[in-house]
């Protein structure tokens, strides 16, 4: 195991400033509002970007009935949880709880236009890896990045974040209900509370927001605070574009903190040297998307040490980049 953090990295005063102006910018999208009909340049010629269209949990009952398994609303999002329960993963002699890394997640999105847009993250083994892949291809639903979210676990899994886009969403849902059918993704069951040893007000004051539990782990979130643009389509706040902090007990104030950052081009340095000088090890750099503006580069992260500590540490990490906190 790490080390537990052994000094505490505070924002400046001025990049501190810059989060409350753009948290009262960006409020009325994370209210849920609609976004502005905007036009934007693609390869030097203007393009009209096209608006999400909120909808109803109703709405979505053919999408339920092709993936097989209840989902739920959030804003404009149509969202289905599929937590790898079945799994018994350690990593750096940690147990991890299926909610620090181990959640799949879908979500469907329809447009003014009439179109769906799918996105999803998905987590198998080393061994459902090639027939997961090959049953999203045959189905027309791509695979954006595959990846680790932790280092050095037993046994070997791998992370792969999902695309689609198409009138109707019933063929996409099928055809994950199909790769999902070659890999152990248990059967859905409803969620446990588990009472939480931690501090959770020490993390909330140390990163000025609240955050929530889920399954017990404490989780804080924040979302991009600009306008996120997918190809044509403009994505709704917190689609694909969240910075999230994962905190699991274990006992007497500790933690192991997982989760990733969500960041332009020019905050992926000063966010690796905060983490570092913080002795937060470095898990993976990567995309999640393939052709979004502003281009967004995801970093996972893993440390164990004092819950409050991480967060303080983590907190400056946070500021660096331009997110607002997302309840």
């Amino acid at each position: 195991m790490a080390d537990d953090r052994q000094q505490e990295t505070h924002p400046r005063p001025a990049t501190t400033r810059r989060r409350v102006l753009a948290a009262g910018a960006v409020a009325p999208v994370l209210a849920g509002a609609a976004t502005s009909p905007a036009r934007a340049l693609s390869h030097g010629h203007p393009r009209t970007l096209v608006e999400p269209e909120l909808t109803q949990l109703a709405d979505w009952a053919d999408v339920t009935k092709a993936l097989g398994r209840p989902g739920d609303m959030k804003r404009y999002m149509y969202h289905t949880g599929l937590p790898r329960r079945d799994l018994k993963v350690v990593s750096r002699g940690v147990r991890i709880e299926t909610s620090l890394a181990l959640g799949t997640h879908t979500a469907f999105v329809r447009y003014k236009d009439g179109s769906h847009l799918l996105m999803g993250d998905a987590v198998v083994t080393e061994h459902e890896l090639d027939g997961f892949t090959d049953a999203l291809l045959e189905h027309d639903i791509a695979i954006n990045a595959v990846h680790k979210h932790l280092l050095s676990h037993q046994p070997a899994l791998w992370w792969l974040h999902l695309h689609a886009h198409s009138h109707d969403p019933v063929p996409i849902a099928k055809g994950l209900r199909k790769a999902f059918d070659r890999t152990g993704t248990p059967p859905d069951r409803p969620p446990t509370t588990p009472a939480l040893d931690l501090d959770t007000k020490g993390i909330d004051d140390a990163f000025g927001s609240k955050g929530s539990q889920d399954e017990g782990i404490y989780k804080s979130v924040w979302a991009r605070a600009e306008q996120i643009v997918d190809g044509d389509m403009i994505l709704p706040a917190g689609l694909g574009s969240v910075t999230t902090i994962n905190f699991q007990p274990l006992g007497r104030g500790r933690a192991a903190v997982n989760g990733d950052f969500v960041m332009t081009a020019g905050e992926i340095q000063p966010v690796l040297k905060i983490l570092r000088k913080g002795g937060v090890g470095i898990v993976e750099l990567h995309h999640h998307n393939l052709m979004d503006e502003p281009r967004l580069f995801f970093l996972h992260y893993w440390a164990i040490g004092d819950a409050v500590r991480l967060a303080k540490d983590l907190r400056a990490a946070v500021h660096a980049t331009n997110v607002v906190p997302f309840h």
